[in-house]
């Protein structure tokens, strides 16, 4: 039979490197979760990733055991990655602070695509473009799917 669930935590951790110190151990203190075990188990599946920042989903059961799920990183952290910049701009429609491009995008939107509400990839990578223009940077190229396929859209 399948266990209660209690709730959910959501948490944002940099992959290998989770610790009982805020954010992660009064979140999950407060839920009656085993810490150390989660920091364990977390830094066991994400040693190839240490150093990202990585979105965790918790489900805490009735019985306090839990089980979480691995989202990918963040769009706004790749594309900061593939800009090569440290952040965004303060006023991203007058100040541009770096580029990306198509490929970039494509890129970023393929590895994404599995925690995007989106079905094809043309999708995904207009998604990642609206957060690399709301973020200061601008793309470089023609869009691959040209102007006629946007009106259509």
């Amino acid at each position: 039979m399948a266990k209660e669930v209690d709730g959910f935590i959501k948490l944002q951790v940099r992959g290998g490197s989770a610790n009982p110190s805020p954010p992660v151990g009064p979140a999950l203190g407060a839920k009656g979760v085993n810490i150390m075990e989660f920091c364990k188990r977390f830094n066991a599946k994400t040693e190839d990733k240490r150093g990202t920042l990585l979105p965790v989903v918790i489900t805490v059961f009735k019985d306090k055991s839990f089980d979480f799920v691995i989202k990918t990183s963040p769009a706004a952290v790749q594309l900061l990655e593939a800009a090569k910049i440290k952040k965004g701009s303060p006023e991203s429609n007058r100040e541009k602070v770096g580029s990306v491009t198509w490929d970039q995008i494509k890129a970023i939107a393929e590895d994404k695509m599995a925690d995007l509400n989106a079905f094809k990839i043309e999708s995904a990578m207009k998604m990642v473009a609206g957060t690399a223009r709301s973020m200061g940077l601008t793309v470089k190229g023609e869009a691959p799917w040209g102007a006629e396929a946007q009106s259509e859209n």
